[in-house]
């Protein structure tokens, strides 16, 4: 079975442990690349990251997005959303149906 984590500064991340989802903090772009590629490398099947973090390691987030696991899906944290994971909605959406529907 595959697990679930969260990466990004513990503010943000701390709530997804009383849910079960193992936490992973990076507040820095060379942290979050360590902690994204060795989860990608585990049996992690969902990975949530922070918007900000995200934004910070485009490319490594991008290096998983043609995989069919593990799933990276960016996230609001504490300091406020970006809008980051909404437009990484919008691009599954459209790729799935063939058009935004979300516009």
């Amino acid at each position: 079975m595959y697990k679930l984590a969260a990466v990004g500064d513990k503010d943000s991340i701390y709530g997804f442990a009383s849910l079960g989802v193992s936490i992973f903090p990076a507040e820095d772009a060379a942290q979050g690349t360590k902690v994204l590629r060795k989860l990608a490398e585990a049996d992690y099947g969902v990975i949530y990251i922070t918007e900000q973090l995200a934004s910070m390691i485009p490319d490594e987030v991008e290096r998983y997005a043609s995989r069919p696991l593990p799933a990276i899906i960016p996230i609001p944290g504490v300091r406020g959303n970006t809008g980051l994971g909404l437009d990484s909605v919008s691009k599954f959406v459209e790729k799935a149906v063939g058009s935004d529907i979300l516009s």
